[in-house]
């Protein structure tokens, strides 16, 4: 694997309709395309850890981020606490993430059909038969990777203790 090199986070934020001409010239390099997903509406240790081990799988890792009305749907009218743009600032100034691409969807299948990447990583909160898109990397001849949950670490238990601790 190539060694993880600095760049501009904003330049690691891209379009919709960027990420899957950008994977097939990844893929055409030679890269080993890894695809991630979630909110990550307040960044702990959990998601640290989840996107640095997804990113030892591959040569480049994508992030799909859901857009603010994807999380409220999935979340409540009250999340998310930060917006798309900070979230996605936030997960593009970390090392181990190549690219961070937001989608409106409720689910990632869209957007990991069009990246096709060669593995396709969640986090140990998932089962690998509730992994959406796992059936469909399989059957490129990708993988998927589960990684162990980080107990104690859960956006909405984060919230639940600020609030708590503001009573």
């Amino acid at each position: 694997m190539e060694k993880l090199s600095p760049r501009i986070p904003e330049s690691k934020i891209i379009k919709r309709e960027e990420a899957a001409p950008l994977s097939r010239l990844l893929r055409e390099e030679g890269k080993r395309i890894v695809f991630t997903n979630g909110v990550f509406d307040i960044l702990h240790p959990g998601h640290v850890k989840l996107l640095w081990t997804a990113r030892q799988e591959g040569d480049c890792l994508f992030v799909g981020v859901n857009t603010d009305e994807s999380v409220k749907r999935l979340k409540g009218k009250e999340r998310p606490v930060f917006p798309l743009e900070a979230r996605m600032l936030v997960l593009a100034s970390l090392e181990s993430v190549d690219y961070v691409v937001p989608f409106e969807e409720d689910t990632p299948f869209k957007l990991i059909k069009e990246i096709a990447p060669n593995v396709l990583v969640k986090g140990g909160d998932y089962k690998p038969d509730e992994v959406v898109g796992a059936d469909f990397v399989k059957s490129k001849g990708g993988k998927l990777v589960i990684i162990p949950f980080v107990e104690g670490f859960s956006t909405t238990e984060i919230i639940k203790q600020i609030l708590k601790r503001l009573r």
